[in-house]
């Protein structure tokens, strides 16, 4: 059944299957007539851009596909000249967190005037009003950022990730199509879902969360340990894949609030410097980033692993904990996702881990204080070594 919802981060949402088939009529109602589609070209050439611009009946429309693994200043830079040069009149971002992240910089760009937008780096409240009409067609169910207020984008000539937040950063509108994750690659499926599952559970272990957030945190959980390898296992199964976007809707708007922790920040620097897809990343470091939390985080496990149906209220706090770890590792093994990172370089872990402090403190409300010692050990940690490396290979497609 299609849900139509408006939440505190005023994105109205459009969810379930055939959600895509009521875009045409938002767009005619604000009479919004030229629509600038964002994409990337490994959607683009498996057909997902095209399949869902039919299923909004769009016609008259601005094709933009050269968007990079992680959204750059450059390519942000790039499709804001060729909004503007088009004329046209909306923006419609079809695709996963870089491919919406790019856009939330072009709205941003847009409404702040900026030719450059790495001249608003770490900008809050630039702007008071977005006049964009902006639509977020998440194309997996993972990065939650249909929902949320900020952006990451890598300075093209630093190669460093950060963040942008900002109120008009956050889409008009929302659109959970399952029918737009039906045709990915199993490794996509896979790591932008446990990356679901990270946006819950730091959001939830840490410091600053309300009771909204917790709630929407341990639903998402529940959604993940439900169906995510259902999804994994079988790209038809539509049931799997709407809960998964909803899962990762939840999520978002849990960690919008609540924020993220350390496991984002090393990853974010795994981004910035290898190009690691966030979702991958992020899998492989949380077992590692909650084990290194230790007992202070092991209420709030339990907790989760309540909500995921792991284990009763008469588990002890300690044994929950590890055996809430333990299943995500299990789950990542299923969806062949290995416990290391090849493209780690020993040499490069110092600088790493000074970007992952610089990102992460003070900002994050982390339940652990950690500085650049104690998150090197995190790469470290995912160094290839002498075991089989599981993670996917050749398939990898923008998201």
């Amino acid at each position: 059944m299609n849900k139509y919802f408006e939440f505190d981060t005023k994105a109205k949402v459009l969810s379930g299957e055939k959600a895509l088939s009521h875009v045409n009529y938002e767009l005619l109602v604000r009479g919004k007539k030229y629509p600038f589609i964002m994409s990337d070209a490994g959607l683009d050439s498996l057909g997902i851009t095209d399949k869902a611009i039919k299923a909004m009946n769009l016609e008259k429309l601005e094709k933009f596909v050269d968007i990079p693994v992680d959204s750059s200043t450059e390519t942000v830079n790039i499709a804001t000249k060729k909004y503007k040069e088009a004329g046209c009149d909306c923006i419609i971002a079809v695709g996963g967190g870089s491919v919406i992240d790019t856009a939330k910089g072009v709205v941003l760009s847009i409404v702040s005037g900026k030719e450059d937008i790495a001249e608003v780096e770490g900008a809050e409240a630039l702007v008071k009003e977005n006049n964009v009409l902006f639509i977020a067609v998440p194309t997996t169910a993972g990065t939650g950022t249909e929902t949320t207020v900020a952006t990451l984008i890598t300075d093209s000539l630093t190669k460093r990730k950060y963040m942008i937040s900002d109120f008009p950063l956050i889409p008009k509108y929302a659109v959970l199509d399952p029918e737009t994750t039906r045709t990915l690659p199993k490794s996509i499926t896979a790591y932008s879902g446990v990356d679901v599952l990270v946006h819950a559970v730091e959001a939830y272990i840490g410091n600053s969360t309300t009771p909204k957030t917790r709630h929407q945190a341990l639903e998402a959980t529940r959604l993940v340990f439900e169906n995510l390898k259902n999804a994994y296992e079988d790209g038809n199964n539509m049931k799997a894949r709407e809960n998964m976007m909803w899962a990762s809707y939840l999520a978002g708007c849990a960690f919008t609030v609540s924020y993220v922790g350390y496991c984002h920040a090393v990853a974010h620097s795994l981004g910035g410097k290898y190009n690691t897809h966030h979702g991958l990343a992020n899998a492989v470091l949380i077992p590692y980033v909650l084990e290194a939390y230790g007992d202070k985080i092991h209420k709030q496990l339990k907790e989760l692993a309540i909500s995921a149906g792991l284990v009763s209220e008469n588990t002890p706090k300690d044994k929950a904990s590890e055996i809430f770890i333990q299943a995500i590792k299990d789950l990542n093994k299923q969806m062949n996702i290995g416990a290391k990172l090849p493209e780690v370089k020993k040499e490069d872990i110092r600088e790493l881990a000074y970007m992952a402090e610089k990102e992460s403190n003070p900002v994050y409300p982390v339940p652990v204080l950690m500085g650049v010692e104690e998150l090197e050990q995190f790469f470290y940690d995912v160094l290839e070594e002498n075991e089989t490396n599981l993670t996917h290979k050749g398939e990898l497609v923008h998201a």
